[in-house]
C-alpha cells in the first residue's frame, strides 16, 4: 500500500487553538495510507524579500518540509475576517523567491473551526485566493466549516457526534483522493 506524507498547517498559533483540536481530529478520522506531520509556523521571521538571496534556516526548513509532502491541509481559524498573519506569513516565504514556489501544483485542501457559525468561512475565503494565486491544486469541494463545541471535542482530538465525525471521515476520505488523482497527473518529483 502506498502511503502518503501529508504536511498540515495550524494557522493559530496557540497551544490551545481550537483548529489544534480540529488537526488532531481530522488526523484520528483520516484514512490509514495518510501520514500527517505538523509544518511549524511559529519561529519565522518575517518575510522580507531583502532574504530571497539567503533565507533564514527557519524559512529553508519551511521549504524543505513542505518539498517533502505529497500535500498540504491547512487548518485555519479567522482573525478580523482574514487569515493568521502567522499563516499569510509562512505562505509568501514558502511562495518565495521568484520562481520558486513551494506550493506550485501541491495538492491541498482547507478546513476550519470557530466558535461562531461563519468566522471560518470567511478566512477560508481569503485563504483559497492567496493559495490560488500560488498554484497549489485546491480540493474545492466539500467546504468544511466546523462549528467548534468542547462537547464535541476532546482536547485529544476525539469527536464525540457521530455526525460531525461521519462528515470529517467524508472530508477526509475526499482529500486523500484528491491528492491521488493531483499526483496521478502532476507527480511530485517532476516539480
Amino acid at each position: 500500500m502506498t502511503t502518503y506524507q501529508v504536511g498540515y498547517f495550524v494557522g493559530s498559533l496557540s497551544s490551545t487553538s481550537i483548529n489544534r483540536v480540529l488537526s488532531r481530529a481530522v488526523i484520528r478520522l483520516a484514512p490509514p495510507d495518510l501520514e500527517f506531520t505538523e509544518i511549524p509556523i511559529g519561529t519565522l521571521p518575517l518575510y522580507n524579500p531583502d532574504y530571497d538571496q539567503s533565507y533564514p534556516p527557519e524559512a529553508t526548513a519551511l521549504k524543505e518540509a513542505i518539498g517533502q509532502s505529497d500535500a498540504l491541509l491547512f487548518v485555519t481559524p479567522e482573525y478580523n475576517r482574514s487569515i493568521p498573519g502567522a499563516l499569510k506569513n509562512a505562505i509568501d516565504w514558502a511562495s518565495r523567491p521568484w520562481g520558486k514556489n513551494s506550493f506550485h501544483h501541491v495538492p491541498a485542501a482547507v478546513i476550519g473551526a470557530s466558535i461562531g457559525q461563519i468566522g471560518t468561512a470567511v478566512a477560508q475565503q481569503s485563504l483559497r485566493g492567496v493559495l490560488s494565486f500560488c498554484n497549489a491544486r485546491q480540493m474545492t469541494a466539500p467546504e468544511a466549516y466546523v462549528q467548534y463545541s468542547p462537547e464535541v471535542f476532546s482536547p485529544d482530538g476525539e469527536v464525540r457526534n457521530e455526525s460531525t465525525a461521519t462528515f470529517l471521515r467524508d472530508f477526509m476520505a475526499e482529500f486523500r483522493e484528491h491528492l491521488v488523482r493531483v499526483l496521478t497527473v502532476i507527480p511530485r518529483e517532476n516539480l
